[in-house]
């Protein structure tokens, strides 16, 4: 029975071990497969899981989950786990999810970068930003300072050094604190502040950070508006280059069912929709509004704000970033995609309005304050450190300390961890239920004599969303409409209709008004509905079967028999 705990973050052999064990105790719900290697060869997984008895998961409309594109964002792996957990555990017993596995399929994938988190999780840490491939240049960069842990005590701390022309200084009644230097200030005690590391070629004067030798950011290698690397660093040499990214790419693309995805990343607890790079202006007008019903209901759900990257999260307001998993789903793809981004220190310590990036430039010192209170009271002091004496082989006499970054910020402390992602299972498994699916409402069979009959087949779409599920899809005519085919027996002859037909797409819910008032009932609408007819000449007693297909909602099949009783 695999067992899913909260305890520590799993390395490749624990998570691989525990993915196998739930496909060998729910063989009827989930099937592990590779879809492509890392670039250390290890397999990147990804867990399919719906129930099979009730149809091929390509067969249904489905919902891409993801997480740990990011080399330390080790917590996402967790995330999808734990909705890998639920929906065995829940089928069968909760209702929701029952229907849910039984007309939709998840395709989760826990750890897009196996690479980079075994980086991230060894022993002995080492933090680079996303693949463990060299680039842009296959060689270390010459002198610099590396972060690392340089006093063997399995934490990467800051180092403060005492400087005359520093720009930090103790703060007055909690020396631990280091605060900015007034721009006018002098004559104090002022400090230089590094991350904890060793320096390469040291001169005596000049500590200038060390480029890692991996520079690639796997979520700038998308397709979508991808820049290169002059424009947008990490990006890789062209769009889809890395062997994870392209491993995604590919499997997206050849399983045009996906109706939505979700990629969990961390930090900042907040839940990001596109654009990343222009203004909700440019939106389908019916997108947008989806996005935000959507959004508005994870915000309820989970208590993470839903923002916009390109009006709230941008990293400088003059920059925009480039390649991201969410906008390539929706632009290319036209399926409505987000990235969550997981724990927030600063919420969980009890600052309830700030403001995303903006904070990390400027905010009040009570903020902080506010912070190592939630560190010493929460945390037991492990979240920030005392400043301690050291002697650095390169910088003479040093203090480590302050905030340990790892274990207070990058993810979330292991009692919070549970608690923190438990509220996104439910959001995701909310998002699979609106994907549109269709449903038959009517198959009749009717005799014209001389073994002439006429079938005919009405079919609806039972889910929220239409069966193109965006106006960007339509825009970038990347989703076929409702396709109606006729398969007979031998010795049978199509006389009336097409062996396939295209019919049209079929709208869903997702634009009903929010009140029944005479505006918005003006105008009766079957639209989520299509009927298809054919006459054949058929062998009486033979059986004729009729298949209604979309991409995107699903297939359905029926079996009707050539019959003088009307059907």
């Amino acid at each position: 029975m695999p067992q899913l705990t909260f305890d520590h973050y799993f390395r490749y052999e624990e998570l691989t071990g525990l993915l196998r064990a739930y496909a060998d105790e729910y063989p009827q719900l989930v099937e592990l497969m590779p879809i492509g290697r890392s670039f250390e060869e290890r397999d990147i997984w990804l867990a399919v899981v719906t129930n099979r008895q009730t149809g091929a998961d390509h067969e249904k409309p489905a919902v891409w989950v993801d997480g740990n594109i990011h080399a330390s964002e080790v917590s996402p792996t967790h995330a999808c786990l734990n909705l890998i957990d639920t929906l065995v555990r829940g089928y069968g017993h909760e209702e929701t999810i029952t229907h849910v596995l039984d007309t939709r399929t998840f395709y989760i994938c826990p750890r897009v970068n196996p690479d980079g988190a075994e980086l991230a999780l060894a022993e002995k840490p080492r933090i680079i930003r996303s693949s463990t491939r060299p680039y842009p240049f296959d060689e270390d960069a010459l002198g610099g300072l590396e972060q690392q842990d340089i006093d063997g005590d399995g934490r990467m701390l800051s180092m403060r050094i005492a400087d005359p022309n520093g720009s930090w200084k103790p703060h007055p009644s909690e020396p631990r604190l280091m605060v900015r230097r007034d721009p006018a200030e002098r004559g104090g005690e002022y400090y230089r502040l590094f991350p904890e590391g060793l320096v390469e070629n040291y001169d005596g004067f000049l500590v200038e950070p060390k480029p890692p030798k991996e520079r690639l950011d796997l979520n700038r290698n998308f397709p979508s508006q991808w820049r290169q690397e002059h424009e947008q660093q990490g990006a890789g040499p062209y769009p889809a280059s890395e062997p994870e990214v392209r491993a995604v790419v590919d499997f997206i693309v050849k399983h045009p069912n996906i109706t939505g995805a979700t990629t969990f990343h961390t930090w900042s607890g907040v839940i990001l929709r596109p654009y990343g790079t222009q203004s909700d202006e440019t939106f389908p007008a019916e997108d947008l509004w989806t996005y935000q019903k959507m959004g508005d209901r994870g915000t309820q759900i989970t208590g993470y704000p839903t923002i916009s990257v390109y009006h709230d999260f941008k990293y400088h307001p003059k920059e925009v970033i480039t390649g991201v998993f969410d906008d390539w789903m929706y632009e290319h793809q036209g399926v409505f995609a987000w990235t969550v981004e997981l724990w927030s220190p600063q919420r969980r310590a009890g600052l309830a309005d700030y403001k995303f990036i903006d904070w990390y430039r400027e905010h009040p010192l009570e903020d902080d304050l506010q912070m190592l209170r939630w560190s010493d009271e929460h945390l037991g002091g492990a979240g920030y450190v005392r400043w301690y004496s050291f002697d650095h082989p390169q910088l003479g006499k040093v203090e480590l300390g302050g905030w340990n970054y790892l274990l207070a910020w990058r993810n979330p402390p292991l009692q919070y961890l549970q608690a923190e992602i438990a509220p996104f299972t439910e959001w995701l498994i909310w998002l699979a239920a609106l994907a549109p699916r269709l449903e038959l409402l009517n198959v009749t069979t009717e005799a014209l004599g001389d073994d002439h009959y006429k079938f005919s087949a009405v079919v609806q779409n039972t889910g929220w969303l239409p069966t193109y599920v965006s106006k960007k899809a339509l825009e970038k005519k990347n989703v076929r409409p409702v396709i109606a085919e006729i398969t007979l027996p031998d010795g049978a002859r199509l006389v009336s209709g097409r062996l396939r037909e295209e019919l049209k797409q079929l709208e869903g819910r997702a634009y009903d008004a929010s009140a029944a008032t005479p505006w918005s009932i003006s105008g009766a609408r079957t639209d989520d509905r299509a009927k298809v007819e054919w006459i054949a000449k058929v062998p009486a007693g033979a059986s004729v079967t009729l298949t209604l297909r979309h991409e995107r909602a699903g297939v359905v099949r029926a079996a009707v028999q050539a019959s003088s009783a009307a059907q």
